[in-house]
């Protein structure tokens, strides 16, 4: 019979192994077993394979971001925005900067595009005020999100825009990719690769958590304000959607380029910030945690839930291990554990120096990110966490040639 420290320990691992191994793989099962079922449905030529982008019938679009002092890209911003192939005169821009103290919305109305509107908010109120504010000014039939740092690829919009075709889908979320100001793989490219996975399996199921605001596309009259304390606004946005009975589509087909922040102080205080706001999310959005909410509360659960509460899970792992440390098993783990700790070490001194080694900077990301995520827990339980963010520093005119390096990886 089982003491208590070792069901503490084998629910403990049951929770971390479920997580990051199982939940992945029951996706890939189900998802490979539906398009087996697709696959025969159009050999037996039932349906249309896939949804072409039409070029004669685009809705209008809105696109909206919020700036805060972001004199640093906004002219890149805008050159990225000029090569959308998105035709212009069915596309608008809206630009709310709230409470910029720099150049940001000079820079923006010389920046030469005629379909821009810079609306400037002189009180500071933070991304989801001024994202309320700007929808009820947006004349498009789709609302496309942004951040001012987010550069598109040239048929991005058209690559979202071709499934509002189908009634049922109510927001679609394209791929954002990441990559350090050199072109170099950031220490999140591989759990960035990871979570992108579960984001198209979690689609073929029409199971989608989510979505992310760095490119992120719904229909207008879905909208709803998003909650003062929203810190994590695109998931509120993106789960409010669902909650109308709307799916939610992944496209890896629309891309869209993000820097990752320059050093590692700033790259934590970011991860710190959404953990604390996963928590405030769950006020709004815990009626798709049960059962009525059909299959999303299964998805909810496995991805979003059961991650959160891994950094408790690794602590009482750990614990109990060395409770038990006079097994082998336990001994085993607790060497491990403390091994990886070590390579996390290391990593940390590397990302410091900018470099990158996958076997130490994989232990380094998994562990500052449970660590960021336990501290917000902590800081959502204080009510700490501040409502307004504040913006990466940006090194002025980021290399273009850069961009195009990447967007060739």
């Amino acid at each position: 019979m089982m003491r208590p420290m070792e069901w503490v320990f084998a629910l403990s691992i049951g929770l971390i192994g479920y997580t990051y191994l199982g939940y992945p793989l029951m996706l890939i099962i189900f998802a490979g077993i539906k398009q087996l079922h697709g696959d025969l449905w159009f050999g037996l030529g039932k349906r249309e394979r896939r949804k072409a982008a039409r070029t004669n019938d685009l809705p209008m679009v809105s696109l909206l971001f919020a700036a805060h002092n972001e004199a640093a890209v906004i002219q890149q911003k805008l050159q990225n925005l000029k090569t959308l192939e998105y035709p212009a005169n069915r596309l608008e821009i809206l630009l709310g900067c709230d409470g910029c103290t720099d150049s940001t919305a000079r820079l923006a109305r010389a920046g030469g595009l005629s379909n821009l509107l810079v609306c400037e908010f002189d009180e500071r109120s933070g991304k989801p005020a001024v994202l309320n504010r700007l929808v009820p000014m947006a004349n498009g039939d789709l609302i496309v999100f942004c951040d001012a740092n987010t550069m598109f690829e040239p048929d991005t919009i058209q690559c979202m825009v071709r499934h509002f075709r189908d009634p049922k889908v109510g927001c679609v979320c394209g791929e954002l990719r990441l990559r350090r100001i050199d072109g170099e793989p950031s220490t999140e490219s591989l759990y960035w690769r990871y979570e992108t996975l579960l984001k198209f399996l979690e689609s073929r199921l029409n199971i989608l958590v989510g979505a992310n605001g760095a490119l992120l596309g719904i229909r207008r009259s879905l909208f709803s304000p998003i909650p003062r304390n929203g810190i994590i606004d695109d998931f509120l946005v993106s789960m409010h959607v669902r909650s109308q009975g709307y799916r939610l589509v992944y496209d890896p087909e629309a891309v869209a380029w993000e820097e990752v922040a320059p050093n590692i102080r700033q790259e934590f205080r970011r991860r710190v910030r959404i953990g604390a706001g996963n928590f405030h999310a769950l006020r709004y959005t815990w009626r798709m945690l049960l059962p009525g909410a059909g299959l999303i509360a299964f998805s909810y659960w496995s991805h979003k839930i059961l991650r959160w509460l891994v950094p408790v899970a690794l602590c009482t792992s750990f614990v109990s291990a060395i409770w038990l440390v006079g097994q082998p098993l336990y001994a085993a783990f607790v060497a491990a554990s403390i091994g990886i700790s070590l390579l996390g070490l290391i990593g940390y001194r590397l990302d410091l120096q900018e470099r990158y080694s996958a076997p130490c900077n994989v232990p380094y990301y998994f562990l500052s990110m449970n660590l960021a995520l336990f501290l917000g827990l902590f800081r959502f339980a204080r009510g700490r966490q501040s409502l307004v963010w504040a913006p990466t520093e940006r090194k002025e005119g980021a290399s273009a040639e850069l961009q195009a390096k990447a967007a060739r990886v």
